[in-house]
């Protein structure tokens, strides 16, 4: 994926349906992630507070305007995800963003985009930042500064009790869920290719544009599994009230980042040194805790580009 949330080749997660529509919340659907059943817990998080020294490497064209805006997909639970009115955006990563921002002395505004537009967006003066779950890689850091601050792996969830006794080595010829433009495209897609080089079915792969939809197919006995990042599958466990299951431990770790336009002295610093302020001030925990992803943490922040 090349936008990549771990979304790390491309991206994204969780079901708002209903229970007279099941609520899941995940990509661009709408929803709090909860489907009844959990929400964020732990410490609430204090607003960060501004950091001069940092708030004066920002470039003037950012700060113009008092505003530091981001674009994301809001279909991630708990990444981002929209809340219960159906457009205000929430979840880990808005909170980690907010305190960045209020870290910099600007206001920050969160923008739902489709995945697929936000690095476009950001090189096209559209967004001053993308915090979307984009996993740092080669590809990426070519067209854009980023800026880690959490980590995450793929994970494989299958229905509670997984009946069918699924692995992430056996899943030739198996009806399996990844969201578009996700590294777990590209991950299917290699497994598939190699069931078929030993004589094996190909994965019966189902391609949905949102990860609720995805989670949705799961629960529904459209699929058998779904491959997505680590909190955002361990997320759904709690959402659907246990009606799916993670196996086994993430793979493939690897950092998030936040996108920056290239070109832009002082900028990557700057985010990088609020980032690991609120690492330094207990800030970024109490935000981990608060949406229960506190093994994703990090110890430091570092600029890729």
């Amino acid at each position: 994926m090349t936008t990549a949330r771990s979304r790390t080749t491309t991206v994204r997660t969780l079901a708002l349906t209903a229970l007279a529509a099941l609520t899941l919340a995940g990509c661009g659907s709408g929803g709090d992630g909860s489907s009844g059943g959990s929400s964020p817990s732990g410490e609430a998080v204090a607003p960060a507070a501004r950091d001069d020294a940092l708030a004066a490497q920002v470039p003037q064209a950012v700060k113009a305007d008092g505003k530091l805006v981001f674009g994301t997909d809001a279909s991630y639970p708990p990444n981002e995800f929209t809340g219960p009115d159906g457009t205000t955006v929430i979840g880990m990563e808005v909170d980690l963003g907010t305190a960045v921002a209020q870290k910099l002395g600007l206001t920050p505004e969160f923008q739902n985009s489709q995945f697929s537009g936000i690095i476009p967006g950001i090189q096209g003066g559209k967004f001053e930042a993308g915090i979307s779950s984009f996993t740092i890689n080669d590809e990426r850091i070519k067209t854009v500064d980023m800026v880690s601050y959490f980590s995450a792996g793929t994970s494989l969830a299958t229905k509670k009790g997984n009946p069918d006794g699924i692995n992430p080595d056996n899943l030739c010829g198996k009806q399996v869920g990844v969201q578009a433009g996700t590294v777990q495209v590209e991950d299917v897609a290699a497994r598939s290719t190699k069931c078929q080089q030993a004589g094996q079915p190909a994965i019966a792969v189902t391609e949905l544009q949102q990860q609720t939809d995805v989670t949705l197919a799961l629960t529904s006995n459209r699929i058998v599994a779904m491959l997505a990042d680590s909190p955002v599958a361990a997320y759904a466990v709690t959402t659907t009230s246990g009606a799916v299951e993670v196996v086994g431990q993430p793979y493939d770790t690897a950092p998030y980042g936040v996108a920056l336009k290239k070109d832009q002295a002082g900028y990557p610093q700057a985010v990088q040194g609020a980032v690991q302020a609120l690492i330094a001030d207990g800030t970024y925990k109490k935000i981990l805790d608060k949406w229960q992803v506190a093994n994703g943490a990090i110890p430091t922040s570092e600029i890729k580009g």
